[in-house]
């Protein structure tokens, strides 16, 4: 009879201030599905970084007068850096590629999709090279310091410093994110604080008599908590069944090309269903110290 009697008053306040529980609702779905893009972003971000990163070389460029005159690798010069880059620890493989080699790579694998940048290509636009795959990319410093200042070597690149840069657009979109998360969060809050406390108000003369003939203090405003519990579990639902609609319908075919390409990591429904209960648990967690709070500040009787 205790349980039906607070279902019972749960329905009865939802009902009686319908207006404030939808908008409580929508409120924390906002909230709650920007908070739930944000971990989503944090989970292609490491899924990408780690695709990246098994791909990230260092490339040694040569002098120009090196390029010109030893296409083979087989001077001097060339074939010391060569030896002690392959015997460099942490170095997986050393790949040479002359000016030849290295106009065939941007033809046929950088300016693919672009022909009309690949027929300005010219056997002089780059110098020879080497590539060098690290078994460790944060080993970088290794190979700068040893053959950056070596005769022979022009410039040393490292692939790690585009790969942050794209890093920190992802970055900043999860920060953005969450920044309008912790807004809509704190909107929600108020709403569920301003909930609490009107029906508490509406329901003062039933609590009143109810603690008249002896109902405990926790057992009359325990309708009221869950009340606000309820709403936020309806809104943290709407927030997943949002984030798979966002993400079959819309973010599947924006990002499809860029998928393909194997530029970003693909987010899957596991992901999202991977960052649902945390979705439930924020929710359900935030609406119930709230009411909690509200309820001891503001209904001491």
């Amino acid at each position: 009879m205790r349980a039906s009697f607070i279902f019972s008053e749960v329905l009865t306040g939802l009902r009686r201030n319908v207006t404030m529980t939808i908008a409580m609702i929508l409120t924390t779905a906002i909230s709650l599905g920007l908070f739930g893009s944000g971990l989503l972003v944090v989970q292609m971000a490491g899924k990408t970084q780690q695709i990246f990163l098994d791909r990230v070389e260092v490339q040694i460029f040569l002098t120009d007068d090196i390029s010109t005159s030893d296409p083979g690798c087989e001077g001097e010069i060339c074939g010391v850096l060569r030896k002690e880059l392959e015997e460099t620890p942490s170095v997986v493989s050393v790949e040479y590629l002359n000016r030849d080699d290295a106009v065939k790579d941007a033809t046929e694998r950088v300016f693919k999709d672009q022909p009309e940048l690949a027929a300005l290509v010219s056997p002089d636009s780059f110098p020879a090279s080497f590539k060098v795959k690290l078994s460790d990319p944060e080993r970088f410093g290794v190979i700068n310091d040893n053959f950056g200042t070596r005769p022979g070597v022009e410039s040393v690149l490292n692939q790690r410093e585009l790969v942050e840069r794209l890093f920190s657009v992802l970055n900043g979109v999860r920060n953005a994110a969450f920044a309008i998360a912790i807004v809509q969060a704190v909107a929600a809050i108020l709403l569920i604080a301003n909930m609490v406390q009107i029906a508490a108000f509406t329901r003062r003369t039933e609590v009143g008599i109810m603690r008249l003939v002896g109902a405990t203090r926790w057992y009359t405003q325990l309708p009221f908590l869950l009340e606000a519990v309820v709403a936020a579990l309806v809104g943290a639902v709407l927030a997943i069944v949002g984030l798979f609609t966002a993400k079959n319908m819309f973010i599947d075919d924006v990002l499809s090309d860029v998928y393909d390409a194997n530029i970003v990591a693909r987010i899957s429904n596991s992901d999202v269903l991977f960052v649902s209960p945390v979705l439930v648990l924020v929710g359900v967690g935030m609406a119930a110290v709230t009411a909690y709070v509200t309820l001891r500040l503001y209904v001491r009787e």
